[in-house]
């Protein structure tokens, strides 16, 4: 079936990359797409300077932040565990709001690098209340119980911080809205974390058989779960930086890839991000087509399919 997943997938990348550039509030035909590159064409500002980004960008999130997900899977070993579930997205959303509500002039190129900041110090907090070997259920509870802290605090900012709140508003929602090339270029740099991500592949096939099987086998098990785990929250971070904490697709694009292709991880991590991609894609496509000129966030198409999934998980895992 893997054989035959990688054309498959992306054949569905591809004609949704090109949906994502013909539909809209605006339809355009795909000549008129093709013109649309050129700088004398109508649609030149509707494609290449508006949705060309847009889409770009939904695909290196999509990838980046499912990517972020199956490394948490399978290195915790935890079919519950992803950034968003253990509140490390909201973590790194917390850190960006204090940034642009408590310093609204500053350069949004630290964004990033405050995110991470978010992230990495949610993970640290979740580790040290539960400790290197807590159940699935305990790992998620913890896990949303902070985010909704996180949350909590991130409301409380923007009520004394009124003047600011439309931004951090908007941002929240987790929406690929207004982004274009300035946001492609600050993620651009974090694609570096992939290939890391992709060496980490056969050390993790080893872990997932115990930490005694993997010593034995010559892998660092506390070396390979911090560099997963700071990866991840790497990728995770960068992503929320840019368009907003995006929920449960690090979650169910993991999962999704597992039943397709199996739990190999030389195979399961890229065709992770090809199917984190689509699934983005497919969302903001929805989005601002199902009822243009009004724009929905991508981050409530993926919620809506991704919070009963995590109930269904959460429940078959008690």
């Amino acid at each position: 079936m893997s054989l035959k997943t990688w054309p498959l997938l992306l054949v569905i990348l591809s004609l949704l990359l090109v949906a994502n550039l013909m539909f809209g509030a605006v339809s355009i035909s795909f000549e008129g797409i093709l013109n649309g590159f050129q700088a004398d064409s109508e649609h030149y500002f509707t494609v290449y300077e508006y949705r060309f980004p847009r889409t770009l960008l939904a695909m290196m999130v999509g990838a980046m932040m499912a990517l972020a997900g199956a490394l948490v899977q399978g290195v915790i070993r935890n079919p519950l565990a992803s950034p968003d579930v253990l509140g490390v997205s909201h973590g790194a959303g917390l850190a960006a709001v204090t940034y642009m509500t408590l310093f609204p002039t500053s350069d949004i190129a630290w964004l990033p690098a405050m995110a991470l900041l978010g992230g990495f110090s949610a993970a640290f907090i979740l580790w040290w209340l539960c400790g290197n070997h807590s159940s699935a259920i305990k790992l998620a509870i913890t896990g949303v119980a902070l985010g909704a802290l996180y949350a909590s605090t991130v409301d409380f900012l923007m009520l004394v911080k009124p003047l600011e709140i439309n931004n951090a508003l908007l941002w929240l929602t987790g929406s690929l809205w207004g982004r274009g090339w300035n946001q492609f270029f600050i993620l651009l740099p974090w694609l570096g974390l992939i290939p890391i991500a992709l060496w980490l592949a056969k050390s993790l096939n080893l872990i997932s058989l115990g930490d005694d099987s993997a010593i034995s086998l010559g892998v660092n098990a506390n070396t390979l779960r911090l560099t997963s785990l700071a990866v991840a929250v790497g990728l995770t971070a960068s992503c929320v930086a840019i368009c907003g904490p995006i929920g449960f697709l690090g979650l169910v694009a993991p999962h999704l890839t597992r039943k397709l292709v199996g739990g190999q991880h030389q195979i399961l991590l890229p065709c992770t991000m090809l199917v984190g991609a689509i699934l983005l894609l497919f969302a903001d496509l929805v989005a601002r087509t199902i009822d243009p000129p009004i724009e929905l966030s991508a981050g409530i198409m993926t919620a809506i399919i991704g919070a009963p999934y995590f109930l269904w998980l959460l429940f078959k895992n008690k």
